[in-house]
């Protein structure tokens, strides 16, 4: 009591300046958002696909056989890329003009505890009281399906606004399969790509398997769909108390959740914080492809060959790695890099701080360069094949996104590039590592739809999405306090 209590106490009065700004200073805001449509973010309220022509501008394809254009045009049509090339015709298109912009795969983000968005106002970076882990160990049990699904829908609101065309929600906070229904319920509604990995609930104990049956009845709810969404389910730590507050499973208990999973031929992914688990995964026969760990703090030169032999994926997320103490380790990308591993980069949460892409690549680029300079090349480019790219790889999702390729699905982002900190472009793949932020980013289309146009949402009703998310958490901080 608490814990909960004490959380509740001090942050009652930030909790309501939230809602207060959800339902009138934000509301101006969420008109401009919407374009003055108010339009509904239900799935018949996303854009219809249609055919249009991205024209003129600097297209950053990630694909080496086509290659990048100083200036070109990229065809679209139903959702699927048609043609890039210097000049397309195509008469029946509606036109983008890309001019000074940048056109790029969208960020393929793997990684995010959705669930924990609307925790914001709870969380302090200065109070270790308050940190994430006190605050979601505390708070997690008592979230309805309902706060999920405004929880989910205010991140990927972020996301977004930010580049973001896919994101990979980490969701190890399901109680049941209703709660696992709104999250995915609000992906859709979104209108994201992702994968939604179903992990177990806040508190359950290390010797309760997770709740198979809860997901054998989403998969069958959820799959088939449209190819958008995908599942996948998030495990408990495995190995001795690596981290008290996330679930400590034995390798007994391991291969009961993973071999459910793997029954269901869904993919598994893992927090590797703390003491490295892989020699222990290997030894126990639980590594393979279908394997993403998240974290690369502590692997060893023996473990990286481990892991490039047995196709496991790792995940990074620089800006929270980078705030853990020295001995918690080091991102180890260019280690990585080096020994053939996948790797992809990742949001983790937004508690604490926000979603920024850009500023992701930045710390990675720098800090490599710091720690280990041009022994391991790492160039601008491959930063951004990193965030795009190679998520989409690491997601197995790499045949219909990641890249700007004919007959891949349109997950394109448009970067302005005459915005003041972007003008006077020379390279554009180091302008965006070293120069770019979410505020540049003028269009997000996914899956052929254009979700963000100008830099405002063209279906999500922003004022709606904060409102919603702040009344979750009041309802939240009262249901913790009553017990």
């Amino acid at each position: 009591m608490n814990e909960y209590n004490e959380i509740s106490e001090s942050r009652r009065g930030l909790l309501k300046a939230a809602s207060a700004l959800a339902v009138t200073s934000v509301a101006a805001a969420g008109c401009a958002q919407t374009g003055g449509s108010g339009a509904s973010s239900q799935p018949g309220g996303l854009p219809a696909r249609g055919e249009f022509l991205i024209r003129g501008a600097n297209v950053l394809t990630m694909d080496a056989a086509i290659g990048d254009f100083a200036r070109g045009d990229v065809h679209v049509r139903d959702g699927t890329i048609v043609a890039v090339a210097r000049d397309v015709v195509a008469p029946a298109a509606i036109v983008i003009d890309g001019a000074g912009m940048i056109c790029m795969p969208g960020f393929v983000e793997t990684h995010w505890h959705l669930w924990t968005s609307l925790l914001r106002p709870m969380m302090s970076v200065d109070d270790a009281k308050r940190g994430y882990f006190p605050v979601t160990n505390a708070l997690g049990r008592f979230f309805a399906p309902r706060d999920h699904y405004n929880s989910v829908r205010l991140g990927l609101a972020e996301a977004l606004s930010a580049g973001a065309t896919t994101v990979h929600n980490w969701a190890h906070n399901i109680a049941t399969p209703d709660h696992a229904d709104a999250e995915l319920r609000a992906m859709r509604d979104t209108g994201l790509r992702g994968r939604f990995s179903y992990g177990t609930v806040q508190g359950a104990p290390n010797e309760q398997p997770m709740d198979l049956a809860g997901l054998a009845k989403i998969k069958q709810q959820w799959l088939p769909n449209d190819g958008l969404l995908t599942l996948g389910i998030s495990s408990r730590n495995v190995g001795d108390a690596t981290n008290q507050l996330r679930g400590n499973i034995s390798v007994d208990m391991a291969r009961k959740d993973w071999g459910g999973a793997r029954a269901l031929g869904l993919p598994i992914t893992m927090h590797t914080s703390g003491p490295s688990p892989i020699t222990l995964l290997e030894k126990a026969g639980l590594l393979g492809p279908d394997v993403q760990l998240v974290h690369p703090l502590l692997t060893t030169a023996e473990e990286r060959k481990i892991l490039a032999r047995r196709g496991v994926s790792y995940s990074m997320s620089p800006v929270g790695e980078s705030q853990r103490p020295a001995a918690a380790g080091v991102i180890q990308l260019g280690e990585l890099l080096e020994a053939g591993v996948k790797v992809s980069m990742s949001i983790d949460l937004t508690g604490t701080y926000t979603v920024d892409f850009f500023q992701c690549m930045r710390f990675l680029y720098h800090l490599h360069r710091h720690r280990i300079g041009a022994r391991i090349p790492l160039t601008a480019k491959r930063l951004v094949q990193l965030a795009t790219l190679d998520g989409a790889v690491d997601l197995n999702i790499a045949d219909r996104t990641g890249s700007i390729t004919p007959g891949k699905r349109a997950d394109i982002i448009l970067v302005r590039t005459t915005d003041v900190n972007m003008a006077l472009m020379a390279d554009p793949y180091e302008t965006l590592v070293n120069m770019a932020q979410p505020r540049n980013v003028d269009t997000v289309i996914a899956d052929g739809r254009v979700l963000l146009r100008g830099g405002r949402f063209t279906a999500l009703d922003h004022a709606a999405v904060v409102r919603d998310a702040a009344q979750s958490g009041a309802d939240l901080l009262a249901r913790a306090k009553a017990g």
